[in-house]
């Protein structure tokens, strides 16, 4: 790699996490005693650090050398059907997992189906939302004590502060796409 491409891959990461942190320039700048031209070039991939002031300026930032440092991988865009997590539980209702790795995110897509009559795990209060889009057949959703109809092509949407849960009432399968925050699995 030429010192450009450093000092640009530098720049960069110095800038993201001072943005990921909500400082701007002139505050970095303070907080290590350097200038907010130096931070500005810096980060524009224009000046190559010094190591001391390299580390300086890592640890202000709240990261450490081995993790500022470590190969960025690019995350994937798109999940195949190959990679799905599934789980079938006693009763026949199948839950698949669409983005495997989405507990390190804020969501976490699923796709449930229910047999008719069966209902899913009643879930305790916690701290989260859920969504649904009802796919095919018809879903009722409990929350506390009060049942919600939802058809097909219709969504439900609920903080998770009671206890809840979602079952089909109908004489087929229902299939949802179910979203919650944070991930659960």
């Amino acid at each position: 790699m030429e010192q450009d491409q450093i000092n640009e891959t530098i720049g960069r990461k110095i800038r993201n996490l001072r943005n990921r942190h909500g400082l701007t320039q002139q505050e970095l700048a303070d907080r290590t005693e350097l200038t907010k031209g130096f931070i500005s070039q810096l980060e524009r991939g224009q000046v190559s650090p010094s190591v001391e002031t390299l580390l300086d300026l890592i640890e202000c930032l709240g990261s450490t050398p081995a993790e500022f440092f470590k190969e960025e991988k690019d995350e994937p865009v798109v999940y195949h059907e190959s990679e799905y997590f599934e789980k079938v539980d006693d009763q026949g209702a199948v839950t698949k997992w669409l983005v495997p790795p989405a507990q390190k995110f804020k969501m976490e897509p699923i796709l449930v189906e229910i047999p008719a009559g069966v209902s899913l795990e009643t879930d305790k209060p916690h701290a989260g939302e859920e969504f649904g889009y009802c796919l095919e057949g018809q879903l009722d959703v409990l929350l506390s004590d009060t049942i919600y109809h939802v058809k097909q092509g219709e969504c439900f949407y609920y903080r998770t502060t009671k206890s809840h849960t979602v079952s089909n009432p109908g004489k087929s399968p229902a299939r949802f796409l179910w979203i919650s925050t944070p991930p659960q699995f």
